[in-house]
Order: structure tokens, then C-alpha cells, then sequence
């Protein structure tokens, strides 16, 4: 079951079962594999994705990400809200 509520602060994201968030040996690159598609994030996205574990919230993940690169939280969260909606929007992840 989806949840069609926007992504916040309170989100907790994980990837749904058939989806699949891995490092490529062969691409040398982290992949994100679901049916019939492919998706190559860039470094930034890489970084957002491996802290999505079904456990911490949005929150939670914005505070590493702008402790990790030293930069403003707010920064941080106006990249990273967006992104997540769109890979929920997407059916990458979900609530």
C-alpha cells in the first residue's frame, strides 16, 4: 500500500521489495535496479540513498547528510525533500 501524502521531515523511506539499491562490479557504479528499469544516481543521490534504510526518518537523514558535508541544513533539505519525492513519485522508494 501506497502512501500518497508528500515526503517531510516525519518520512520514514525504504525501498519496496522488488527494487534493488546495489554497488554494479561490473559498472563500477551504485545502481538502482527495479522491473524494466535502471537507474545510474549520481554521487550526490548515492549518498542520500545509502542512509534509506526503512528505519530513520527524513529528518534523520538530512542531519547526516549536512554533518558528513559540513554544510547548512536547510541546504540540505531542499535538495534532498524534492529528490526523495520524486523517487516515491517514482515507485523507487516508499513510505
Amino acid at each position: 500500500m501506497s502512501d500518497s501524502s508528500p515526503v517531510d521531515g516525519g518520512s520514514i523511506l525504504r525501498f519496496p521489495p522488488h527494487v534493488k539499491f546495489r554497488f554494479d562490479e561490473t559498472r563500477q557504479a551504485w545502481i538502482v535496479l527495479a522491473p524494466e528499469r535502471l537507474l545510474l544516481p549520481d554521487d550526490t543521490a548515492v549518498e542520500v540513498l545509502k542512509l534509506v534504510d526503512g528505519g530513520r526518518d527524513v529528518d534523520r537523514i538530512v542531519d547526516a547528510l549536512a554533518a558528513t558535508f559540513d554544510a547548512p541544513r536547510e541546504e540540505i533539505a531542499e535538495d534532498v525533500i524534492p529528490m526523495l519525492q520524486d523517487l516515491v513519485d517514482k515507485q523507487v522508494l516508499r513510505k
